[in-house]
């Protein structure tokens, strides 16, 4: 009898105690973030088979190393954007006979990838005003990867490029810096050349 006598003061004490504050509802919130202006620089380093222009608040970090294998000697870069958490990853291979149908088929294996994610993936082709082909994936949803594109020459030069995030895919939250990064693409794809 005395355990539940405690038992029920117990309860009685949770109930009394735990209704003691007003409810005050959230003020909604939205992020603050303060976007750099759009500068743009060249890259044009030694021993590198192609130049583009890059946004001054980006780096290109060109130590890269693949599953143990250096890279940098390949011309692979990351363009990478501290402040937005953010990296294009940039691979480039030198094209074998007969390789350009398997590397541009690898090319849209890498964004079919994201179609368990995807509400959708459209592909453009294009042709930049300096002879380059490409073409352009736009993927939309919770998917790590908003932008992906790939450049040739058609014969010599396959250059691949993606847009990824350090942080959990979420397509609200990250729609906003993938808005202000495609310019950046697109600006990177527009003037980029083979040397």
């Amino acid at each position: 009898m005395r355990n539940f006598f405690i038992f029920i003061s117990s309860i009685f004490v949770l109930l009394v105690t735990a209704c003691n504050s007003p409810f005050i509802p959230k003020e909604k919130g939205y992020a603050n973030f303060k976007f750099p202006e759009k500068t743009y620089q060249s890259y044009n380093a030694p021993n590198i088979p192609y130049t583009f222009e890059y946004p001054t608040y980006a780096f290109v970090d060109n130590q890269i190393n693949y599953f143990g294998e250096n890279k940098s000697k390949d011309a692979w870069i990351n363009i990478q954007f501290p402040s937005l958490n953010g990296t294009i990853y940039i691979s480039y291979k030198k094209i074998k006979p007969q390789q350009l149908d398997t590397l541009i088929n690898d090319a849209y294996k890498f964004a079919s990838n994201h179609s368990n994610k995807a509400t959708y993936i459209a592909d453009s082709v294009f042709t930049t005003s300096e002879g380059v082909h490409g073409v352009f994936f736009n993927i939309g949803g919770d998917v790590a990867t908003a932008y992906q594109f790939f450049l040739t020459d058609s014969s010599t030069h396959f250059f691949r490029g993606a847009l990824y995030f350090n942080t959990t895919p979420n397509a609200d939250s990250l729609s906003i810096y993938n808005d202000f990064l495609f310019k950046d693409v697109q600006h990177l794809v527009n003037t980029f050349k083979w040397k």
